[in-house]
């Protein structure tokens, strides 16, 4: 064994009576511990976090959406996206026509989106898990139905077990004539709201209602907005786009999820990361006062080191009695902080022993999701900082040196 590493273990691991050296060395290491506990728990909480709402949005995005890059609308009835609605990896294939339109509801207007859908959309087997309630039901008896955003059912105050009181929605004519009625300007339908939903802020002023309704009431009968697709598992999503935008060219663009919410991916990860360096600077206070630690036990220890000196123990030697010395409270600390920010974990997976606080959240307790690539973090991150904070304790150890041997 190393020599250095060896006094290092026995200053540390010392059987003899309790020194307050040893002390402030075990405090030191607990504020170790309690950093690396709390990065771990973190961490995974904000994994479990980005997990819940990514499963939400994923219920109503699909994994590849083609839309026109100039223009709003586009002719689906060609020959590629007829091979490509029949592809046996597919599992769903959606024709989505939407626009802008105006809402009413007893006299409340709302602005929102008319987003008309496929048969195929209804094969997605996550939507009941959006929907607050009602059904997500837009057909049936040959009647039409809509599934509204929880942002338009609260602002209209919308009852959809009052089967007497549709929602009216207003589009602009496609061929606008002119008249001294202003309504004759509109298309006007209406249409009986089954269920709500609710996804995000991106999503929930949107009426989703069946394709053939929506083409009546924007005058479109023939063209799409996008094609949204969703593919059986197993299928390889980034061959599969690459395959599709070659195929057909720079007219469409071809997005999957996280190019669909890029915004909401980047907040995810700058939250994340900005609490992991919040937590960082703490970790680093606590890893610091190990510099506090070492230089009391370099004083309480001139005699041994003068000792060593004259034995023939170079300047290395006593810098990297105390640089390990640093290194195994660092890493110790840290270890046992990640076994105890594991073990708070599971029980919190399992139990949910912290609750969300709140009974009207889709969530009883904190979510948590463990990656093995914050473990590797948190440790890494330990360690550099264990490496430059013990690096300048050993420094110090060697300062005076001289005086300490001219003492003895």
């Amino acid at each position: 064994m190393n020599t250095s590493i060896y006094i290092a273990k026995r200053y540390l691991f010392s059987r003899k009576k309790m020194h307050a050296i040893n002390i402030i060395s075990g405090i030191s290491m607990v504020g170790v511990l309690i950093g690396s506990a709390a990065l771990i728990i973190i961490l995974s909480v904000f994994n479990g976090f980005e997990e819940v709402i990514l499963s939400l949005y994923s219920n109503f995005t699909p994994e590849i959406k083609i839309e026109p890059r100039l223009g709003k609308t586009f002719d689906p009835n060609t020959a590629y996206f007829s091979t490509l609605q029949h592809d046996n990896r597919v599992f769903s294939y959606t024709e989505v026509l939407q626009e802008k339109a105006l809402l009413k509801y007893s006299n409340k207007p709302f602005i929102g989106t008319i987003k008309g859908v496929s048969d195929d959309f209804l094969k997605n087997p996550q939507l009941d898990s959006i929907v607050q309630s009602g059904s997500f039901t837009l057909k049936m008896a040959g009647q039409h139905f809509a599934v509204i955003g929880s942002a338009i059912q609260s602002s209209l105050s919308i009852n959809v077990h009052d089967q007497f009181s549709p929602l009216t929605i207003y589009s602009p004519r496609r061929q606008v004539g002119s008249g001294s009625n202003p309504l004759n300007e509109f298309v006007v339908r209406s249409i009986t709201p089954a269920g709500v939903f609710a996804v995000g802020q991106d999503f929930d002023d949107a009426v989703i209602a069946p394709i053939e309704f929506v083409r009546d009431l924007l005058e479109q009968p023939k063209n799409v907005s996008s094609i949204e697709i969703n593919y059986k598992k197993g299928t390889d999503l980034s061959s599969v786009q690459q395959a599709i935008q070659k195929k057909i060219g720079n007219t469409f663009t071809i997005k999957n999820r996280i190019q669909q919410n890029t915004e909401l991916y980047k907040t995810l990860n700058y939250e994340r990361w900005f609490i992991f360096l919040i937590l960082t600077f703490v970790l680093i206070i606590a890893i610091f006062n190990i510099i506090g630690s070492l230089t009391m036990l370099v004083i309480d220890k001139r005699k041994d080191i003068a000792i060593l000196t004259s034995l023939g123990a170079n300047k290395q030697l006593i810098q990297g009695i105390f640089f390990f010395e640093g290194m195994m409270i660092s890493i110790l600390g840290c270890i046992a902080g990640i076994v105890l920010g594991l073990i708070f974990c599971i029980l919190q997976q399992r139990y949910g022993l912290v609750k969300m606080g709140s009974k009207m959240t889709v969530l009883d307790a904190y979510p948590i999701a463990l990656r093995l690539s914050d473990f590797g973090l948190v440790f890494l991150t330990v360690s550099a900082i264990a490496v430059i904070a013990s690096g300048i304790s050993a420094r110090l150890s060697i300062k005076g040196l001289i005086d300490i041997k001219q003492d003895l």
